[in-house]
């Protein structure tokens, strides 16, 4: 099976993103890929008033935009993630949408951990705009192979990345505008980390470059394998990678180093909340 992520430089050009992203969509499906990753907020990368500005619902031209690549190119499309406005709700949702070669959305995932977080010398404040998800989302991918969908600062919560395993993902896709200074120290490590605990293929599809008002997302958008090998890393320029997934590989590495397998859930009791000092 042969995947893609794209990688891009969003900005608050929404129709300039949508070009590129449709181009570089098109090209990986030219190579073969019959599944394609998006990056975190690929539609739109600005200020919250910008983004407010831009959203819109499942329903609106970008998603619609999204599956009609999907449909004519005959491929699963995960459409990054954008920013959601929900009919009734006043904060919008980070929210990540996988699509069917017939153009149908089989899945719809709210990013569940807000990016509230100091690094750079630069305040991200995620949660004064949008709203967290509550629901761990897979849908089918090509061959029935079950993906799990992730956005982001979510790649920091292993917990997650094992409920998606569990439930039956193989792959694992990470829509992203991973931040420079985290970008350069953290970025390849857990998505190797996530691939290695997890026996799965990762997909990280990251934005690269400067975006208003004080972006600058790291690039290297990455695809791993479940053994923890990079199979394809991004140069720093809008592009998209590409690998083949070796499923079979995959089945030998859970037979014979059966780590997910031999869990014990029921030693594994959660202990009791603290608070997190510094």
């Amino acid at each position: 099976m042969r995947v893609a992520a794209v990688q891009l430089n969003s900005t608050e050009n929404k129709r300039r993103n949508l070009e590129v992203a449709e181009r570089l969509v098109r090209e990986a499906a030219d190579d073969g890929a019959a599944l394609v990753v998006l990056p975190e907020k690929w539609t739109i990368l600005a200020a919250p008033d910008e983004l407010r500005a831009g959203a819109e619902s499942l329903d609106g031209p970008t998603v619609e935009a999204a599956r009609a690549w999907a449909r004519e190119l005959g491929i699963h499309l995960v459409a990054g993630s954008f920013a959601e406005r929900v009919a009734g709700e006043q904060p919008l949702h980070n929210t990540s949408v996988m699509i069917a070669p017939s153009g149908e959305i089989i899945g719809v995932y709210r990013k569940i951990h807000m990016f509230d977080v100091d690094v750079g010398g630069v305040s991200y404040r995620e949660s004064d705009t949008e709203e967290a998800g509550e629901e761990i989302v897979t849908a089918p991918g090509p061959d029935g192979v079950e993906v799990g969908l992730t956005v982001c600062y979510d790649l920091r919560f292993p917990e997650l990345y094992r409920i998606l395993a569990v439930r039956g993902a193989r792959v694992l896709t990470v829509a992203s505008a991973f931040t420079v200074p985290t970008g350069r120290d953290h970025w390849e490590v857990l998505l190797r980390a996530r691939a290695i605990e997890n026996q799965a293929f990762v997909i990280g599809a990251n934005q690269i470059g400067k975006a208003p008002p004080h972006y600058e997302s790291y690039g290297r958008s990455a695809i791993v394998d479940p053994w923890g090998v990079v199979l394809a890393a991004a140069p720093d320029r809008e592009c998209f990678v590409a690998a083949d997934l070796d499923l079979e590989g995959q089945d030998e590495i859970r037979r014979t180093l059966p780590s997910l397998a031999n869990r014990r859930p029921r030693a594994y009791g959660w202990p009791e909340m603290m608070e997190a000092h510094a």
